[in-house]
């Protein structure tokens, strides 16, 4: 994995967390407005929407260069629009990314032909 495209899927994995949480507290802002007299519903709407359009732009930048099928590109969009799929983008984006060190590791000590 070339360093343009670990930095591209690092990218993916920093905002998708943060996504899953704006996601959720505009779910309870939402819940709050139709029950109560607090409205922070614009504000959270906005900060959700750019961290929404962050995740899209760098989930269309890492299937670009780590070259996904279909499928695995499918599901990291599927996690984004679903109130928690953030966390589970993250987690396994992480894994990848250890994945990749320790392969790239063990081809560099000679231990693999990978």
């Amino acid at each position: 994995m070339d360093i343009k495209t670990a930095t591209s899927l690092r990218r993916l994995r920093l905002v998708s967390a943060p996504e899953a949480v704006s996601f959720l507290v505009l779910l309870v802002c939402s819940v709050l407005k139709r029950t109560t007299d607090f409205n922070a519903v614009p504000v959270m709407g906005a900060v959700h929407g750019v961290l929404f359009v962050l995740y899209v732009l760098f989930w269309a930048d890492a299937w670009n260069r780590a070259k996904w099928p279909l499928g695995t590109a499918a599901l990291y969009f599927v996690l984004s629009v679903l109130p928690t799929g953030g966390f589970f983008a993250e987690r396994r984006l992480r894994r990848e990314a250890e994945d990749a060190v320790i392969a790239s590791r063990a081809r560099k000590e000679g231990v693999v032909n990978a």
